[in-house]
């Protein structure tokens, strides 16, 4: 409701280069009759109260027929079936292995670091 105030505010001011919050829905705010403040004020309120939120009730009524379920008769152990306490088991020795070493390759100097780099600049004008 605000930014519809505002905007009707800002339109009047401003005209087409009003920043609005609703600029695809320009033509649905009321236009005030002058440039007066008391015209501007009256319109922005009429668009305030014009795009007002109406929660509307509706009395609606179900009618609910109660099922009684079946007994659940099979049991299934998800934690057997998947290994649920070796899986947990295995993911905690993993832990305590140590990380593998780093190996030498692309994108790695290995120890040499300085004695390859020493003639590459990083600024070059």
């Amino acid at each position: 409701m605000a930014a519809r105030a505002h905007d009707v505010a800002a339109f009047a001011f401003r005209g087409r280069l009003a920043c609005l919050n609703f600029a695809d829905s320009v033509w649905r705010l009321p236009i005030p009759k002058s440039s007066s403040i008391h015209d501007i004020q009256k319109a922005a309120a009429e668009a305030a109260e014009a795009f007002r939120y109406t929660k509307e009730v509706k009395e609606v009524v179900e009618i609910v027929e109660t099922i009684e379920l079946p007994e659940i008769q099979l049991y299934v152990d998800e934690e057997d079936i998947f290994e649920m306490p070796g899986l947990f088991a295995s993911m905690a020795e993993g832990l305590m292995v140590a990380p593998p070493e780093r190996q030498v390759g692309y994108g790695s100097y290995g120890d040499h670091t300085m004695e390859f780099c020493d003639d590459e600049s990083l600024w070059s004008y």
